[in-house]
Order: C-alpha cells, then sequence, then structure tokens
C-alpha cells in the first residue's frame, strides 16, 4: 500500500468516526456565513480532536508507514488567504469544541486564492487544484437554483466536517455551481474568461477585480453564497419546527466581513416571497444577523457600484432601495445611507443599520470603530458596539504543530490546558527553573532544525538551525510593513559590511502572498527576493545574515515555521491591523514579540508585560493625526535623515538593478519617498533600534527562554475557545 493509499483509507475512517459526533441537539443554531474558510489540512488535527492521534501515530509506525509522511501526502483545501479565513476556521473548531451548534456557510473554491512560485525574483501566480477523487468534501443532496439578473444556475452543497476537540462535530457547508469547468483557466496562469459566470463562478477565490468584469465576478460569487446560504437556513429552521415569524429563535447569522452582506436583502426578499410583510421581514432579519468588521482600512469596506448590482442580482435592488430610503426617513447624515451621492451601495452600512450586533476583534480596534471610523453610527447604535478579541484553535497550533512542547507543558502542568487554555498560566511556577528554561532553549533549536530541513527539502535552500529566526509570515500588504523589515536588511547588510558583525547570525524569514492586481505589493516581495540573491551569495555577508521567502506560504508552512521562530514580527502600522492572529500562534509557541501598539499587540503587552515584549512606532492617536491633518509627508523624513535616505536609495542601487527589475523597483522607490501611506518612514529608525535591542538581549539564552516561557503562559487568553464563548454569550445566545 502506498503512502496516499494510507491516507486514503485512514481519510475514510476520521470521517466515519466524526459522523457518529454528530447531534441535532440545540435548538437555536449559529451559521457563520465567510467568503473565506483557511482550514489547512485535517487529517492530524481531527485525529486529536477525536483523540485518536497517538493510537494511529502507533499503529502506523508498526504497519511501516510514519503519520509525517502521510501528512505530507494531504493536500491543503484552497479555500482561504490570510488572517479572515484561519480566524473563521478556528471559529469553527470552537464551535465545536465548546458544543454550540453551529456551522459554517461558504464556497466552494477549485483553485483557491493562487499557488505561489517564484520566477526571476518575482512572484509567479498558478492555480492550486486541491480536490482530489477522494477528499474531506462529501456531496449532499442539497442542490439549488439560483438566479441572477440574465443567467439561472445550480448549486449544490459540499460538507466538510467540523470536529470539536472531546465534544460534538458539525459541519462546514460549501456551496458549489454544478457547471463549474475548470478547463477554461489557461495554461500556467490564472486567467479566464471572467464573463462565463456559469463555468467560472467557484473557481478562484478573490478573482483579480482590476477590471469591471472582476469586480462583476465578484458580485455574482458573493450573491451565490448568500442566496444559497440564506435557502438553507430557511430550510433548516423550518424543518425545526419554525413558522419563519420567529426565525431569529432558530438562527444567529454572523456575517464576518462585507463579502455576505447581500444575505440580507436576500432574506428580506425570501420571507416577504412567503407572504410575511416587507416591514415584518426587516424586523426579523435584524434580530437574526450580526456583523463582524475586520478592516479600519476604508477601501476594504466594500462598495458595489449599483449598476453592479442592477446587472448581477436585479431582484435585490428594490429591497436595497428600500433599506435606504428607511435609513433615509429616520436620519438626515448623508454619511450613513446605503446608497451614496455617487450610486454606490455601502455594504457596511447594511449590516450596521440591519443587525443586531456590531463587533469589533481586539480592544483598540473597536475602540477606533468606536471614536473614528464608525462613530457616526456609534452615535445612532451604541449598543450595539461591542469587542471580541479574536483567539485561536491553540490545539492546532500547539498539539499540532509543535508536539514536542505540548509534551513538555503536559509533563510540567497536566493536561487540563487542552481544554482550558487558562491553565497555562500554571507555568509561570516554572520562571526561574534553571532546568525548564534550558529544556524551551532545546525544544526551540529543535524545531529551528526541522523548519531548516524542510526549507532544505522542499526550497533547496540553507539556513543556520543556529541562527536567530527572525519572521514575517503573513498576507502581504503595505500596511502590515513588510517593505520595513526589507529596509532593515539593507541596514544591517550594510552594516556587515561596514564590519560591524553580530554576534549571533541572524536569519529573516518571509512568508506573504501579494494579491495579482496588487502592483506594489508584488513589488515588495521582488525586493524581498532581490535582497535574498545579493545577500545570500556575498560571502562576506551571508555567514552572518541570511534572508529566505518562503514560497506559497499557507497553513502547513506556517506550522513549521512558527514553532521554530524567535523573533516574531508584527509591525504593522497602529491603527491600522484589526488585531492579527499570527501574533497569538508565536506567542503560545514561545516567540518574543516585536511590533507596534497595533490591533492584539496591545493586549498581548498588557499581558506579558514591557519587559517580556518589544514595541516601538508611533501611537495610533498620532497616526490618526497625521491621516487628518495630512501632516505626514515621507519626502520630508527622507530628506532630513541621512540614514533613511541611504536605506531607501539602496533599493535602485547598481547592485539591486543588476538582480532585479528596474520598473518594480523604481516604482517601490518612488512610493516610498512620495507616498508612504502606511508611514514606513515614520517608524523606521525606531523599529532598527528596538529591533537591535532585541538581538543584544537574545545573547542571554537563559533570561531569552524565561521571556519566552511568560509569553507562553500568558498566551491562554487568546484561545478562540474565549473568544466563542464571549460570542454565544453577549450575541449568539445559542444556549441560553
Amino acid at each position: 500500500m502506498t503512502v496516499k493509499e494510507k491516507y486514503f483509507e485512514l481519510l475514510d475512517k476520521v470521517k466515519e468516526e466524526a459522523q457518529k459526533k454528530v447531534s441535532a441537539s440545540g435548538k437555536k443554531k449559529v451559521y457563520y456565513v465567510s467568503a473565506e474558510f483557511l482550514i489547512g489540512k485535517l487529517l492530524s488535527n481531527n485525529l486529536i480532536n477525536l483523540g485518536m492521534f497517538d493510537e494511529v501515530k502507533e499503529e502506523l509506525e508498526r504497519e511501516g508507514f510514519s503519520i509525517y509522511d502521510i501528512e505530507e501526502a494531504e493536500p491543503e483545501p484552497s479555500l482561504g488567504n490570510g488572517g479572515l479565513g484561519r480566524l473563521a476556521a478556528c471559529f469553527l473548531d470552537s464551535m465545536a469544541s465548546l458544543g454550540i451548534k453551529g456551522d459554517g456557510i461558504g464556497l466552494n473554491y477549485h483553485y483557491g486564492l493562487f499557488k505561489q512560485v517564484f520566477e526571476n525574483n518575482c512572484q509567479k501566480a498558478l492555480p492550486n487544484p486541491w480536490i482530489e477523487e477522494k477528499s474531506w468534501l462529501t456531496k449532499t443532496d442539497v442542490v439549488y437554483d439560483i438566479t441572477f439578473g440574465d443567467i439561472k444556475v445550480k448549486s449544490r452543497m459540499y460538507d466538510i466536517d467540523v470536529v470539536g476537540y472531546d465534544n460534538r462535530t458539525n459541519k462546514l457547508h460549501l456551496f458549489d455551481v454544478e457547471s463549474v469547468d475548470e478547463s477554461i483557466v489557461k495554461e500556467d496562469s490564472i486567467d479566464f474568461d471572467k464573463k462565463d459566470i456559469k463555468k467560472n463562478l467557484t473557481l478562484f477565490l478573490y478573482p483579480d477585480d482590476s477590471d469591471d468584469d472582476g469586480r462583476l465576478l465578484r458580485v455574482y460569487q458573493q450573491y451565490f453564497m448568500v442566496s444559497n446560504g440564506a435557502r438553507l437556513i430557511l430550510d433548516e429552521c423550518r424543518a425545526a419546527g419554525s413558522n419563519l415569524h420567529d426565525l431569529y429563535e432558530y438562527a444567529a447569522i454572523q456575517i464576518n466581513d462585507t463579502h455576505p452582506t447581500m444575505i440580507i436583502p436576500e432574506l428580506i426578499r425570501l420571507l416577504t416571497a412567503e407572504g410575511i410583510s416587507m416591514d415584518e421581514a426587516v424586523e426579523i432579519v435584524s434580530k437574526t444577523c450580526a456583523y463582524t468588521n475586520h478592516t479600519i482600512l476604508a477601501e476594504a469596506l466594500e462598495k458595489w457600484p449599483l449598476s453592479f448590482l442592477e446587472k448581477a442580482v436585479p431582484q435585490l435592488v428594490p429591497i436595497i432601495k428600500e433599506l435606504d430610503r428607511r435609513v433615509r426617513t429616520a436620519f438626515d447624515d448623508k454619511s450613513v445611507y446605503i446608497i451614496d451621492d455617487n450610486d454606490r451601495v455601502h455594504m457596511a452600512h447594511i449590516d450596521i443599520h440591519y443587525g443586531y450586533s456590531v463587533n469589533g476583534v481586539a480592544y483598540l480596534h473597536t475602540e477606533i470603530l468606536k471614536k473614528e471610523e464608525l462613530n457616526n453610527f456609534y452615535k445612532l447604535y451604541p449598543e450595539k458596539f461591542n469587542n471580541k478579541t479574536n483567539g485561536i484553535t491553540f490545539r492546532r497550533w500547539l498539539l499540532h504543530c509543535n508536539e514536542e512542547l505540548a509534551s513538555f507543558i503536559t509533563g510540567l502542568i497536566g493536561d487540563g490546558y487542552k481544554k482550558d487554555s487558562a491553565q497555562l498560566s500554571k507555568l509561570l511556577d516554572f520562571k526561574n527553573d534553571e532546568n525548564v528554561l534550558m529544556r524551551l532553549n532545546e525544544i526551540k533549536h529543535n524545531n529551528k532544525v526541522r523548519f531548516a530541513d524542510y526549507l532544505k527539502k522542499t526550497q533547496g535552500i540553507d539556513i543556520d538551525a543556529d541562527s536567530v529566526f527572525d519572521v514575517q509570515v503573513k498576507r502581504l500588504h503595505e500596511y502590515k510593513r513588510q517593505q520595513m523589515n526589507a529596509l532593515y536588511v539593507i541596514y544591517k547588510y550594510l552594516e556587515i559590511k561596514k564590519g560591524n558583525k553580530p554576534k549571533t547570525p541572524i536569519t529573516v524569514i518571509f512568508g506573504a502572498k501579494a494579491a495579482p492586481a496588487y502592483v506594489i505589493a508584488k513589488d515588495i516581495i521582488h525586493l524581498i527576493l532581490c535582497l535574498s540573491e545579493l545577500i545570500n551569495n556575498d560571502p562576506e555577508v551571508s555567514p552572518y545574515l541570511k534572508v529566505v521567502m518562503i514560497e506559497n506560504y499557507n497553513v502547513t508552512k506556517a506550522a513549521k515555521v512558527i514553532p521554530a521562530c524567535d523573533i516574531s514580527e508584527q509591525i504593522s502600522l497602529a491603527s491600522k491591523e484589526a488585531s492579527g492572529t499570527g501574533n497569538m500562534k508565536f506567542m503560545l509557541n514561545g516567540a518574543l514579540t516585536l511590533g507596534t501598539m497595533d490591533g492584539a499587540n496591545v493586549e498581548i503587552a498588557e499581558l506579558v508585560g514591557e519587559e517580556n515584549i518589544y514595541t516601538f512606532g508611533a501611537d495610533s492617536n498620532t497616526v490618526i493625526e497625521h491621516y487628518k491633518n495630512h501632516t505626514y509627508v515621507s519626502k520630508d523624513i527622507y530628506n532630513g535623515d541621512e540614514l533613511i535616505k541611504n536605506l531607501v536609495d539602496f533599493i535602485v542601487s547598481s547592485d539591486m538593478i543588476r538582480l532585479g527589475d528596474k520598473e518594480m523597483l523604481t516604482r517601490l522607490y518612488k512610493e516610498l519617498i512620495n507616498k508612504d501611506w502606511f508611514m514606513t518612514l515614520l517608524d523606521l529608525k525606531e523599529y532598527i533600534s528596538v529591533k537591535e535591542k532585541a538581538l543584544a538581549d537574545y545573547e542571554d539564552r537563559r533570561a531569552w527562554a524565561a521571556k519566552a516561557l511568560v509569553n507562553i503562559a500568558k498566551s491562554g487568553f487568546f484561545s478562540s475557545d474565549r473568544t466563542i464563548a464571549e460570542y454565544d454569550k453577549d450575541i449568539w445566545k445559542s444556549r441560553k
């Protein structure tokens, strides 16, 4: 039997065991609707949650197989991109683990976002197929006819089991279009006919929206998701005993960001088609739907031209206009209207007016929403606004990806933390235990060796496991400021060239995908890859500094690099990162955060204390004032500081142009000098200074291990179990 055949055999066995934990208990059901579910590989995670991992691992060894080889044979579902999708996956896991009756609703993307490969120091995007003849998908008999303005398609629902830890099994419902045609994608690219909706609807997550056809396709996708979801919800609630007038007693619908917003007018449309009056339909839906805001970036709050909706979903337009009319009747503030003067439909405005809860995802984020970005709405509906700080499934991010550390923790404090992450705080008793701290360093080194081996095997790159691993892995966006980290790399390169060599070598590790239409993001990747080539081929510098970029960064690769990390880069511009969840995973695995006081970094800093985190940068109030008053001018900083000027100029130096694309490097160079919308240069010098301090502190390995232990001990707060318990208590009330 081959490894792949063994994987298929195990897959069937796990699906069979998961079915035994399916339960119909509970009257009210939570429906978590999201464009993304970044669920990662499922085999080992499901075995852990079913309590079967160790037994299966031993059984496989007796048969001559390794569970780790079988993991490698499993494809990773291409159903998400960044934190939004990973969070949705964590939430489903925690709902099932807490025994909450709750399912996910999304789309069955055949090619996901894309597979990233590097060619000529540039990102190239390829299709990322993951659906095999046998997979975690289970085909169901649930089918619907979905009508758009000019097209009718047939959908089918596929289910993936969501196995809770020692609890129930819920479902992730993924809708697909029966007429999807993978062959329309051009060879060796992610290009396809964006107008052929019947064939392309579920091919890609976030198709290129640099033209109207791409933007319109997103509208079709979003409506397809919510129309299917709305019908399923009504069908299931009816079957459970609802007469639809009491829908909110049977369903709580959580709208994850603005992509599923159209579920509100669609539900109203379906309820009025059942003979319910418009007034009552609006009231029912407003008591059923809740909205999670994931961004402070205005451009990320979707606004669709009314003309797009008139073409794709004309049946919703009269309802959206009616909802807008009601808002205009109630309020005379134009900023809260649903349809603006340019005939754009503001999706978040629908969610806020016609949902009963609006939550941010970290304390700072929620406060900024209330005081700044959504202040006009907060004044109208203060009772709707609440905070739910994000969390992670610590079982996947500790028990699964860092078995050695999990085993050590269990030996120290028992295994109660596996269900109650707050028990990790018991580790504080060992803060001064010499043997414990030595063992922590040993485990970290072992994880670094494992990651180095993995990188060598997958990308042919050698890195030094005795170096400091400085890691920034996340979606590529200017506000996350990978470009600032790259400027630090330039700083360190030039310092080594001057003879200022670090005591311990440094390996700077990046991992990120740039959206295909996001030009500057792709330029930043190009810069990093060029720096990598320059430094790694310089015999004077490479023994002391190495730069690598993980190709096609995903959940699987995150699980390899996070346990190996020493310094966790969380350097977004203060006020721009809603929460972050990577920061929590690194903390749990004993990395120290180097970050701005942004998103959940604020809460991490409060928990661990300033001596166990490295913070820098302008605070959120300063940044917000700069934006408000237009007082940030990057060119002034560039011209006024010789060090900063030298670092930025290096981007277009002859050494770099020789290795890279002159147009791409020049465009990024000009962006930093003339615009720098996310204020890289504002924080650059303090970032360099604080990073140098962290690297100096690393030399005291015992003291560093003590800081790492505090981070692990305090990470229990960031469990998604805690987050979901708060959602249920304050918003869904499914178990009242």
